[in-house]
């Protein structure tokens, strides 16, 4: 099996009350954008290597 899709090219595909759903250009699989956003910033957070974006620093 092939690594997961990153989603980089997506397009709004239905809206409804605050609600919009996205799909991926290159996978077709279809998403609410506020659920795509989420997936964005895991990925960030990994990269940083942040744990968990609610821990409180000093």
């Amino acid at each position: 099996m092939g690594s997961p899709c990153k989603h980089p090219k997506v397009r709004v595909v239905a809206r409804e009350e605050d609600i919009e759903y996205v799909e991926c250009q290159e996978c077709g699989e279809v998403f609410d954008s506020d659920e795509f956003r989420d997936m964005a910033l895991e990925e960030t957070q990994a990269k940083d290597g942040d744990p968990d974006d609610d821990e409180v620093r000093p």
